[in-house]
């Protein structure tokens, strides 16, 4: 009986131990690396700091490159989930693909490939779509935009239909540029993935 009881009192120690490592790894672009503005206030900080303060013991680990797309996302995941080892992985990317105009299926199987490689690694999976602007026509567009929906369903990952909705419509939560978000719109943005995010954490 005592062997027992010690072997449960080791088991429930690793399991404390295990999830006090666990982590959310965070593979995005600049709307995740915070471009134009200091890392402290882009929303994965931001993210951090909601976690500390509702009790959760996770480390956001942001993975994010300015100017980075699918195929150099797909690139580096591998190495990023064996050395992080993450519980959930945010993948914030196809951005710059649609702004270059870049092959759809492409765009497509590069996501499906990093969500399928997460989920493999024992990660459960958030999509954050993004939605080109009006300026594109309107058939690569549509067809880039549903894109996401897709893969969350054909993978059966979480999603978020476009994580800057009322925020990149409001000219005043954008840089100057028009495509940035600007650390005042960053508390939006973490509201519009906290609410998908948060199921995955429970």
């Amino acid at each position: 009986m005592r062997v027992f009881i010690y072997l449960l009192l080791l088991l429930s120690i690793r399991v404390a131990d295990a999830w006090a490592e666990d982590s959310i790894l965070v593979l995005g672009d600049s709307l995740s690396a915070g471009y134009g503005i200091s890392k402290e206030k882009a929303w994965p900080a931001l993210l951090q700091q909601r976690l500390n303060q509702q009790g959760y013991s996770l480390r956001v680990i942001n993975a994010s490159i300015s100017g980075d797309t699918t195929h150099g996302g797909l690139n580096r995941l591998p190495k990023a989930l064996e050395r992080e080892r993450p519980a959930v992985v945010i993948i914030e990317l196809g951005a710059n693909d649609g702004l270059r105009g870049l092959r759809l299926q492409n765009i497509a199987d590069n996501l499906n490939r990093m969500t399928a490689l997460s989920q493999e690694s024992g990660a459960k999976v958030l999509l954050l779509g993004i939605q080109l602007p009006q300026n594109f026509g309107s058939a690569y567009r549509n067809r880039f935009n549903a894109i996401y929906a897709r893969v969350a369903e054909e993978r059966r990952a979480a999603l978020v239909p476009f994580f800057l909705e009322g925020v990149a419509e409001t000219r005043a939560m954008m840089q100057p540029d028009g495509l940035h978000p600007s650390a005042a719109a960053q508390p939006a943005i973490l509201e519009n993935i906290w609410r998908a995010l948060l199921p995955l954490l429970n």
